[in-house]
């Protein structure tokens, strides 16, 4: 593979089309429909440690959207077309490992090990004396003759499975051998590119409120149904999300610390729930319940936990995009074509999703 395509450049290039795939999905069916929408424009972001320099691309709808019809093509176009390109990107990318080699450029130390790399240079506990080193690897001993501990202290970054991945692993790769560790696949930009727009592509497709896997299930089951899965699918979310942020076994922990944790997370969870009723004592009430079956999922089980990070987005949706869908001016139901595609954008969410997409060790 050419060095194009192992370098940043590539990388940048792979990301600003998937975005833009996306997001010109949204804008050329709105302009089909004679609805006035912007351009799309990137959101940046400052180039802090694990950002990838954007935080993706919107474009702003200037009028009403008129019929159940619209609303639902306008907000799947977005995600199949991503999705499309994401396949394209994925397996261009996996198709074209690099030899195992390849990461010694990225990581020049990780030669020391030879092949199994991965045995030594991720656990914290491994220490090497230079004569288990030299059985590991006997040119790792000549390259660092005084090596007697190898890890890094610096944070680690997992990226998450999902079935698309697994997919592409198992039966796309021509040689399983070449397929990087998880730990590494930042560092294989095409493959990394193709992970963030299933990501983003997933992210979308959530069927909550205004999101377009909202407006998809606005579409399939009408406006009453649409409240009652959006609202039991944002409950799952934020109490999978939420689980171990109050941990009863954390150490050093005293009971004054719970003391205020607890009310500062039930707050949180009241402003997360804000758009899912008008009513103050019910959104509290959510607010206690869920928090209460957080906390009691993890004393009975203390090795389960959710994904913090989401807790954020849940953040956005719930307080200020919304949980629920507002009704069309025209409710003709969609026709057979456009049911079986709600239901393949659907399952493009099963299989995009990661239920813990970044994973940072260390922090």
């Amino acid at each position: 593979m050419s060095a194009f395509g192992y370098s940043v450049f590539g990388f940048l290039l792979a990301i600003v089309i998937l975005v833009a795939v996306h997001e010109f999905g949204h804008y050329i069916t709105a302009r089909l429909y004679g609805v006035k929408v912007t351009l799309p424009f990137f959101i940046p972001f400052p180039p802090i440690p694990f950002s990838i320099g954007t935080m993706g691309a919107v474009i702003r709808i200037k009028e009403t959207i008129k019929s159940k019809q619209e609303n639902f093509d306008i907000g799947i176009a977005g995600p199949l077309a991503g999705f499309v390109m994401a396949m394209f990107c994925l397996y261009y990318g996996f198709t074209n490992l690099p030899e195992r080699s390849y990461i010694y450029n990225v990581h020049p130390d990780y030669e020391l090990f030879g092949e199994n790399y991965s045995e030594y240079v991720y656990d914290k506990d491994t220490f090497l004396l230079n004569s288990e080193l030299q059985k590991v690897n006997p040119k790792g001993a000549e390259l660092l003759p005084d090596t007697i501990r190898y890890y890094s202290d610096a944070p680690k970054v997992t990226l998450g499975s999902n079935l698309t991945f697994w997919f592409f692993e198992n039966y796309i790769v021509p040689d399983q051998s070449k397929i990087p560790n998880s730990y590494e696949i930042m560092h294989y930009p095409w493959l990394f590119a193709g992970f963030l727009a299933l990501f983003f592509t997933a992210l979308n497709l959530i069927p909550v409120g205004q999101l377009d896997g909202g407006h998809v299930v606005y579409g399939l089951f009408g406006y009453k149904n649409h409240q009652l899965i959006s609202s039991g699918i944002f409950l799952v979310f934020v109490y999978y999300s939420g689980l171990g942020v109050i941990n009863p076994y954390k150490p050093d922990q005293t009971f004054w610390d719970l003391m205020l944790y607890i009310p500062l997370y039930i707050w949180f969870l009241y402003l997360v729930f804000y758009t899912m009723t008008k009513a103050v004592k019910t959104r509290l009430m959510i607010a206690v319940v869920v928090f209460a079956i957080q906390y009691l999922t993890v004393y009975i089980n203390p090795t389960i936990h959710g994904y913090q990070g989401w807790l954020l987005f849940a953040l956005i949706i719930g307080r200020f995009l919304g949980i629920q869908h507002p009704r069309s001016m025209d409710e003709t139901p969609l026709d057979t074509n456009r049911k079986i595609l709600g239901w393949i954008a659907l399952f493009i969410f099963v299989i995009s999703f990661s239920p813990r997409p970044i994973i940072v060790d260390g922090i």
